[in-house]
């Protein structure tokens, strides 16, 4: 019998577009229904998605996660911008073929998925946006001076800078924390390169920008969109994530308790069977 695909074991493959070959890894119900695209955080190659979100969306959708340009596998140089991130995700999901897809946007893939809805409306079905805001969003640009004091913490301490960055240190994000981190590592064979520093760089430079950014007309974006975050964000502080849904006409929003940047990961159950009811309607 065969192996059944998940997140463990998927391989990687590359398709290219506008000159860069984008590394990404697809798997799921592959049979008609809307692909769900997956954007991903500040730092994160295709490892950094945990693995329950993942195969519990792609139990029963057909899901695609990719490496931005000059991210973990994909070539080129990284962008320093959310607008040319946007622009380099039109570019390959047009490449796969898709004529329409869902986005799953996290932090900073959920900035990429607002601009993706802005530039191209048609390419894009429903939204879920979840630890991300708005742009020119309060705290949006000090994200680098939050990641990197975090950093220091956790080379100091021994830790992952997601343990604090991701989770409260109550008892109960602390051990969230251990959780997912271990879940991080289920793959063993064939994990994706990490992020050079150039690109973690040029990302800062992207969302310090971005958080700058006069705020856009949101009432534009008319797709279903589920948002969603932990009531004490650190990295995109939690008010963004309230504004984002009032902004958006078209919106439902869940705030998980004792829960910090990563509340979509502590309560991966309860996210999952949110953003699958989401995706049904």
């Amino acid at each position: 019998m065969s192996q059944k695909t998940t997140w463990q074991n998927v391989p990687t493959r590359v398709v290219s577009a506008d000159g860069v070959d984008f590394a990404y890894r697809e798997l799921g119900q592959q049979n008609g229904g809307t692909p769900v695209v997956f954007l991903a955080h500040l730092a994160a190659v295709l490892d950094n998605w945990d693995p329950r979100v993942v195969d519990g969306i792609a139990a029963k959708h057909h899901v695609v996660a990719f490496d931005n340009r000059g991210v973990g596998a994909s070539t080129g140089s990284p962008a320093n911008t959310i607008e040319q991130m946007a622009d380099d995700a039109i570019s390959f999901i047009k490449a796969k073929g898709f004529k329409q897809v869902d986005l799953f946007g996290f932090s900073m893939g959920g900035m990429i998925a607002q601009e993706i809805a802005l530039k191209e409306p048609r390419l894009v079905r429903k939204l879920i946006l979840t630890g991300t805001g708005p742009a020119g969003g309060p705290g949006i640009s000090e994200v680098a001076g939050v990641a990197n004091y975090d950093l220091l913490r956790a080379t100091l301490t021994g830790q992952d800078p997601k343990q604090y960055l991701f989770f409260t240190r109550t008892p109960k994000g602390i051990e969230a924390g251990k959780a997912f981190l271990a879940r991080l590592q289920e793959r063993t064979e064939n994990r994706d390169k990490g992020i050079a520093a150039g690109a973690y760089v040029a990302q800062l430079q992207a969302l310090s920008a971005w958080g700058k950014k006069p705020a856009a007309d949101l009432s534009l974006v008319r797709q279903p969109a589920l948002v969603a975050n932990g009531d004490d964000d650190r990295m995109v502080p939690t008010i963004n994530t309230y504004d984002l849904a009032r902004r958006l006409p078209n919106s439902e929003l869940t705030i998980y308790p004792d829960a910090g940047h990563g509340g979509i990961f502590q309560y991966h159950d309860d996210f999952v069977a949110k953003a699958l009811a989401f995706l049904a309607r």
